[in-house]
């Protein structure tokens, strides 16, 4: 009888649980173990911020890169220095991703990542492809679709950030080939966008000389995009760049002009800056911003709702480094930056010159709360307001 009412009980448990999970997804089974004890030697004390934010790790993945949500609460991750693409889901709903898939490898700097109606799109150097049904066959091994394979080769600002507008097309930037170089084919240093089929290229924007991110404003849903500058004209020239289009066709200035107002020694001299469109706001020299994401969350204090978070990569040839952190500016009437300023930094060892992590992408969560990816550190942080 005892036996019984032991084996009666654990079926009550078992079927109790099971009662739970069924309320909440039905989660792919496999996948291995999202945060080791490696997130535990980061030394995330170092880590500056506002009163009352937190950090921790949310995830591992090697060389974490660009950053999309499914509906279903998966994140994929894509690479440049690795080959692969992952994904890794919260699924116990702690806020800490706790399993992790290897969606695709052996790929050609597979940095974009975007989801759309339950495919998922990755970008490489010179092609698009796409997996289809991905939430049902994760785990599974996956034969893509190859939307598009006639993006230019070059690996110099080769690799991609992708995202669907609010127009349903597929943003894909084509960065500039060199540092510095005007080209005959007028889809290099540009903005492009394709039907999610691979069809209908266009040509968005022009003079771009090489953004790793862009998102849409919630409310007027123009693009703001961030531009790295050119090297080699000193530690403190010139601006790196963020950028609103207003409306399609515009030309941001490379390789003619940089941050607005500085003529470039080499192609300026009869293109006067006048010509083109003035950055929205100038951030530091060689900081390397790339992804950026308006904040439409509640979980940081309501002063925060709108503004621009950029995560800047930092700097490889400057005499004193900068960037590795991630910047907030503010941004007002949907259309005029006001403030230009750190949010979280500590990354980088300012007395050492040594960096430890270099954020990469952000993204803001359900809960209000915002991820930022790290190529260095191989994780995935989750930074939130706890008062």
């Amino acid at each position: 009888m005892k036996k019984l009412l032991i084996l009666s009980m654990a079926a009550t448990v078992l079927c109790c649980n099971s009662a739970k999970k069924e309320e909440a997804k039905v989660i792919p089974a496999g996948g291995e173990a999202a945060i080791s004890d490696y997130a535990k030697t980061l030394p995330l004390d170092k880590i500056i911020m506002p009163a009352g934010f937190a950090i921790e790790v949310y995830a591992e993945v090697n060389n974490a890169r660009s950053m999309a949500m499914s509906p279903e609460g998966t994140l994929y991750v894509g690479n440049r220095n690795g080959d692969k693409v992952y994904a890794v889901k919260d699924t116990d709903g702690d806020l800490k991703a706790d399993k992790r898939w290897v969606i695709a490898s052996g790929l050609n700097m597979p940095n974009g990542v975007a989801v759309n109606d339950g495919d998922l799109y990755v970008a490489e150097v010179s092609r698009i492809t796409k997996y289809a049904d991905i939430e049902a066959n994760l785990g599974k091994t996956l034969t893509p679709t190859v939307i598009k394979e006639d993006y230019p080769t070059e690996t110099h600002h080769g690799w991609k950030y992708i995202a669907f507008g609010p127009d349903g097309r597929l943003y894909v930037p084509v960065g500039a080939p060199c540092n510095i170089c005007k080209s005959e084919k007028e889809i290099y240093a540009s903005i492009t966008s394709i039907n999610k089929d691979g069809t209908d290229l266009q040509i968005y924007a022009n003079g771009v000389r090489n953004t790793v991110g862009f998102t849409w404003h919630p409310e007027t849903k123009q693009m703001w995009f961030t531009d790295n500058g050119r090297d080699m004209l000193g530690d403190d020239m010139p601006p790196c760049e963020l950028n609103r289009i207003t409306e399609a066709g515009q030309h941001f200035g490379y390789p003619y002009c940089h941050g607005g107002t500085i003529s470039d020694p080499d192609f300026g001299k009869n293109e006067p800056c006048e010509k083109f469109v003035k950055p929205a706001q100038n951030l530091g020299a060689h900081v390397a911003p790339l992804g950026l994401k308006f904040y439409t969350g509640t979980n940081f204090p309501e002063a925060y709702r709108n503004n621009l978070f950029i995560a800047e990569h930092g700097s490889w040839n400057r005499s004193k480094k900068s960037g590795y952190k991630v910047s907030m500016v503010k941004v007002e009437n949907a259309e005029t930056s006001t403030a230009y300023e750190t949010f979280a930094s500590g990354w980088l060892d300012e007395a050492e010159q040594k960096s430890w992590g270099r954020p990469v992408d952000v993204l803001v969560l359900e809960d209000g709360s915002m991820l930022v990816s790290d190529d260095q550190a191989g994780v995935i942080y989750r930074i939130y307001y706890k008062g």
